[in-house]
């Protein structure tokens, strides 16, 4: 195998390769894709120079990979340059200042004459008795260059510098990263009449943004946090890729090192400046539980409703869930399908729980007060709360009330059973019958240490 240094090289006169006879391409979640093409490539034995056409305009050319797929033969790349100063009439215009141009009016006439300046849709002309005339180019039909100026090109394009040892034509190997390539999980829940099961189906939606379009691919998509170089303007950070759960009608899973490996058995076709969306796994059902909580801390007035789920195959699915957004719909009395709420998940594993915020329940109200503040010392204070939990609904419900804690404290009394969620936290569990109100009253010391 070979890599090169990059180096502009001409065109003509040049052996170029555009047509893949084998392409695979993997995805992560990080704006990267790696490439791997197999192309039969002609080479002139000894020293010779050589296009590698049709490459994406954001590749990373620091990243190229070289080998023949004949391991009897070698060719050393020992230059490489990749040119991306792709042909356009702004261009043109400009390489062509200080020589000489024709341009023909819409009327028909012709001026000729040396080009001084071009900026603003305006050229600016001195003819061979030494006038200048500036034209704008709303009044030119036609141009004429006497030639496409040197170090343009018309597509993204590798050159090499190469020593053979044979002639002829034979299988290459050519792998490379590049970016703008995207992919992310979308998923569709559909609770039911009861809101005791979601059905949730995924799909993976790739974005090919990298300037190439991949003609019948092996895609391959990775699953797991990967830890990239950082360049000095995003020094300090990581950039990673997502994870993808196993589909049994689309992809197929493996471990792949620390992380795990997802291929499409069928080739697909990733063309540039697209959006493709490939189903990740069979519908599946899940048993969940709808949660209303109050965080008085942090929305004093709103009450959330959430769905949980144990992502196990116990509830229904028990696969690895990448992070990716969820959107949650139920079904009208007629059949029409309405959103009820949507929100991101992160990377969840196989038998963790799932925690969606759906929004905010309209007949549930609650309101926290701080009834008293006493000050018992120059250390110690404390404070009396009352929770008030009102349901509007024709049904019973329980609401978990998570109240926030900071610095030394000390329950002095509650009315209502509570258990420590963490250093921080007290939760409680408020069975509230329909269309009456609960209230916690909380008393706690504060102790300055």
């Amino acid at each position: 195998m070979s890599r090169g240094v990059l180096i502009l090289m001409a065109v003509i006169g040049m052996a170029s390769a555009t047509t893949a006879d084998e392409i695979a391409v993997t995805v992560y979640n990080s704006n990267l894709g790696v490439i791997s093409e197999v192309r039969t490539l002609e080479f002139d034995k000894g020293a010779g120079r050589l296009a590698f056409r049709d490459v994406p305009s954001q590749i990373d050319a620091t990243s190229v990979q070289f080998e023949l797929v004949d391991p009897g033969k070698a060719v050393t790349i020992l230059e490489q340059n990749y040119a991306f100063d792709l042909v356009s009439p702004d261009k043109i215009y400009e390489k062509y200042v200080d020589q000489e141009i024709e341009l023909i009016a819409k009327e028909g006439q012709l001026f000729s004459g040396q080009l001084l300046a071009y900026s603003g849709g305006a050229v600016t002309l001195r003819d061979k008795a030494g006038k200048i005339k500036i034209l704008t180019l709303a009044n030119i039909s036609e141009t004429n260059f006497p030639s496409l100026p040197e170090g343009l090109i018309t597509r993204p394009t590798l050159f090499w510098n190469y020593q053979s040892d044979f002639d002829g034509s034979t299988a290459c190997r050519v792998g490379y990263q590049t970016a703008g390539m995207n992919w992310a999980a979308e998923y569709v829940g559909l609770l039911d009449s009861k809101d005791t099961q979601l059905g949730l189906s995924g799909w993976s939606s790739i974005n090919n943004m990298s300037g190439k379009t991949y003609q019948d691919a092996k895609l391959k998509l990775v699953a797991g946090d990967i830890h990239r170089a950082p360049t000095p303007r995003e020094k300090g950070v990581m950039m990673e890729a997502d994870r993808l759960m196993v589909a049994s009608a689309g992809f197929e899973e493996k471990a792949f090192f620390e992380y795990h490996m997802y291929t499409l058995p069928r080739p697909a076709t990733l063309a540039n400046n697209e959006i493709k969306q490939i189903s990740l796994f069979e519908p599946a059902t899940a048993q969940i539980k709808k949660i209303y909580l109050y965080k008085p801390d942090y929305n004093s007035r709103d009450v959330s409703v959430k769905v949980e789920f144990a992502n196990s195959r116990e509830a229904g699915l028990g696969m690895p869930l990448p992070a990716g957004r969820v959107r949650v719909f139920k079904a009208d009395d007629d059949g029409s399908m309405i959103l009820v709420g949507e929100d991101r998940i992160d990377h969840t594993p196989k038998d963790e729980k799932v925690s969606l915020t759906i929004g905010t329940a309209f007949d549930i109200a609650a309101e926290e007060k701080l009834v008293q503040q006493s000050l018992i010392s120059k250390q110690v204070e404390e404070r009396e709360w009352a929770i008030e939990l009102r349901n509007r609904k024709n049904e019973d419900v329980t609401i978990t009330v998570e109240k926030s804690l900071w610095g030394f404290w000390e329950v002095m009394s509650a009315n209502l059973p509570y258990e420590q969620k963490d250093a921080n936290t007290l939760v409680f569990q408020v069975p509230v019958e329909a269309n009456t109100t609960a209230t916690i009253s909380l008393k706690v010391r504060f102790t300055n240490r």
